[in-house]
């Protein structure tokens, strides 16, 4: 009698002792949902309302590379070959590279005039939903107070914690924060060749007696010379798990070049992220700019170039105010607000967000005629932001003359040359509301037919209760015919950019 109840005392201990472990392993499961595979990170939420609601974003290409403020951000490659222009204008202001590198330009990087509230208000009047830095470029300098590299802006140059200090002045205005990372290229992979036209697989060109090529021992961080294995995990992993624990980004956007790192850790990152995020108790996005990482965890990107038809999923277009380099330059050509704002209405009306680059100077402050582009845009979205913040598209995208090139980033040249007329007309819908943005003042008592309300046309047309005008008190006369809707402009002038019909069902 003793001994079966003894036996039945143990059996019930272990499965007492079982299901505690049951429960312990289904609770990890739950903390952390997602495991290092595709098919797990599939059950990501690539594209969260809050993303596809916003529309606008702004970060900017600043860091050291701005000190020189010529050429491009892809200075600090370029100075190391004789045939660049970089090279020259080096040797003629600084010396030779191999006397002063590129790492001698960091004490000159002071950002004595930063101003992360300053920059925030800027943010917020221009009509940004999420802002923040490129968090590291191509370079190997860290906008972040780090502790994986001694290459960061808290330990040199401006030694204040730039992303943390945007991250406080961005999120309490209510904006969502993105950090970008373009440091996969960062790694010497450099296979010798002394040409500026072999790409590489690296940034920084391994030629001997140049700094790039130095066996110092803090000069490696920079220069990414440091064996591979361990690059990937303590700089490239390292970096981006460093930047995740310290500010919570709600969007973590990769530059090209990613498909240089393995899989492995392109997952590992995915899954790490996307666990944290779950912790914190927030919808997060991530976004890569070539066939690197699936579309079922991440978001699409297109740099400076665009979507020419209308797509299902949500996408984004990184493009910069200027038309020239994505970071400060004495000689940079700032673009019209028009032109910037009609990229936007153009992406939007294809389920698409814009990431909108500027570029400060290196001691912090935003130009004026940067500012004044942000400005305009601001203005317009705040009298006419209904038919852009939490809009969806419609059945088409919209009409008129002016057609988008095929391709991506290689042929931005032709995108460049885009320009909109009052001829051409974009769509969306919120509500019961459809909102048709014609890209610039046609006249007064213009008639004016959207052709997308022709009832042949439009599958599921449903009675049109009213039109009006945003930004005008006119009545706004108009007339739906077979061939589509008919409208009547004012006899004032409402906007030069651009005009928002308002059509209610």
């Amino acid at each position: 009698m003793k001994s079966n109840l003894l036996l039945l005392l143990c059996v019930a201990t272990v499965l007492l002792s079982c299901n505690q472990t049951l429960k312990k392993d289904s609770g990890a499961q739950n903390t952390n949902p997602y495991v290092e595979s595709w098919e797990s990170l599939a059950q990501h939420n690539e594209a969260p309302d809050w993303f596809q609601d916003a529309k606008l974003g702004i970060y900017f290409h600043w860091g050291v590379y701005s000190v020189p403020a010529f050429g491009s951000e892809w200075y600090p490659r370029k100075m190391h070959f004789e045939q660049t222009r970089e090279y020259k204008h080096h040797i003629d202001k600084y010396g030779h590279p191999s006397e002063f590198g590129y790492h001698d330009f960091v004490p000159l990087f002071k950002a004595e005039k930063f101003d992360a509230e300053e920059w925030a208000d800027l943010f917020v009047k221009a009509g940004a939903r999420f802002a923040g830095p490129v968090a590291e470029h191509h370079d190997g300098f860290s906008m972040w107070d780090s502790d994986v590299t001694p290459w960061n802006v808290s330990n040199k140059g401006p030694h204040k914690d730039i992303t943390g200090l945007l991250k406080s002045s961005i999120t309490k205005r209510g904006m969502k924060f993105i950090t970008t990372f373009h440091h996969a290229r960062n790694l010497q992979r450099y296979n010798g060749k002394p040409d500026e036209n072999d790409f590489g697989k690296s940034h920084y060109p391994l030629f001997e007696g140049m700094p790039p090529a130095s066996k110092d021992e803090e000069l490696k961080f920079l220069y990414g010379n440091i064996p591979e294995e361990q690059w990937n995990e303590d700089i490239w992993f390292g970096k981006l798990k460093e930047v995740i624990d310290k500010y919570q980004p709600d969007i973590i956007w990769f530059d090209s070049w990613l498909d240089q790192i393995p899989e492995a850790y392109r997952q590992k990152f995915c899954a790490y992220y996307l666990n944290q995020a779950k912790k914190w108790g927030k919808e997060v996005v991530i976004v890569r700019k070539q066939d690197d990482l699936p579309l079922t965890c991440s978001v699409d990107d297109l740099e400076k170039s665009r979507k020419n038809k209308l797509e299902k999923k949500s996408w984004m277009t990184d493009e910069t105010v200027s038309t020239g380099s994505w970071s400060y330059t004495e000689d940079l050509k700032i673009k019209s607000a028009a032109d910037v704002l009609h990229v936007l209405i153009d992406i939007v009306s294809k389920n698409g967000v814009l990431l909108l680059n500027i570029s400060p100077k290196a001691d912090g402050t935003i130009p004026e005629d940067q500012k004044d582009v942000l400005l305009q845009m601001g203005e317009w979205l705040n009298k006419y932001g209904e038919s852009i913040y939490g809009t969806r598209p419609w059945y088409t995208f919209g009409e008129g003359p002016t057609k988008e090139p095929e391709g991506h980033f290689k042929n931005h040249e032709a995108f460049l040359k885009v320009k909109y007329s009052a001829e051409d007309v974009r769509y969306t819908t919120k509500n019961s509301n459809i909102y048709a943005t014609i890209l610039g003042w046609p006249g007064k008592n213009k008639k004016f037919l959207l052709k997308a309300f022709s009832k042949t046309e439009w599958a599921d047309a449903k009675e049109i209760k009213n039109v009006t005008l945003l930004g005008s008190d006119e009545k706004i006369d108009f007339e739906w015919t077979d061939e589509g809707l008919l409208v009547v402009f004012p006899t004032e002038v409402v906007d030069t950019m651009a005009v928002v019909f308002k059509v209610e069902m």
